[in-house]
């Protein structure tokens, strides 16, 4: 069994947030591969399904985002699921907005909800890191990740959320890899910069050159 957590804040305040990215990623992965209705449980919202023959569960923490890991501990005890069948999806300011890792073990880089699923269960779960992008100044951290995302930003987000369901079920195989692959190349390339056109020389600077060459 597999379980997939979420992390993001309960409530209409925050759903459209940048912090909210791991609730917005599992509710495609729902939407796409047919899960049950979520229900309240292990203080969260919790759905159940099937992906590439293996029961996965999607859980969304209801503790707010600093006490995650008291909602994940609680459905890992329950069906006896061990740290590394977690994985954890949430927003990363060291990565480029729409861009995607996974990584296996390690440190939680001083994030709020990583840090109390570390306190909670250890550190060798799963995490697929969504990138929203860095504000540029420590002071502004906490200001960009609780505003929902731009008007440009929504022109990466929908395509990175339907490709991380999509290809969800690479992840569940454990082809780390290949789904980080095919998400990247679903997204929308950047346009590419036009190369700016030469300025015309005014007549003056024609006359100019025609007098130079008698």
């Amino acid at each position: 069994m597999l379980l997939v957590v979420g992390l993001g804040n309960p409530g209409p305040d925050y759903a459209d947030n940048r912090h909210n990215i791991g609730f917005m990623a599992v509710d495609a992965i729902h939407r796409v591969h047919g899960f049950s209705a979520f229900r309240t449980k292990f203080h969260g919202q919790l759905s159940d399904g099937t992906i590439k023959g293996r029961k996965v569960l999607l859980l969304k923490p209801e503790t707010y985002m600093n006490e995650s890991g008291r909602a994940v501990q609680a459905a890992m005890t329950f069906y006896k699921i061990a740290p590394d069948d977690v994985i954890v999806l949430h927003d990363e300011l060291d990565l480029a907005g729409g861009k995607v890792r996974v990584k296996r073990g390690g440190g939680h880089a001083g994030h709020n909800g990583l840090r109390s699923v570390h306190a909670h269960i250890g550190d060798a779960y799963a995490r697929l890191r969504l990138g929203i992008g860095h504000p540029g100044d420590k002071q502004r951290v906490i200001g960009h990740v609780l505003k929902d995302f731009s008007k440009a930003e929504k022109t990466w987000l929908g395509p990175l959320l339907d490709a991380i369901a999509d290809n969800f079920p690479r992840l569940v195989t454990g082809d780390d890899g290949g789904f980080m692959s095919k998400v990247a190349a679903a997204l929308p390339k950047p346009e590419p910069k036009s190369e700016p056109k030469p300025e015309a020389n005014p007549a003056g600077n024609n006359q100019t050159e025609q007098t130079k060459e008698r």
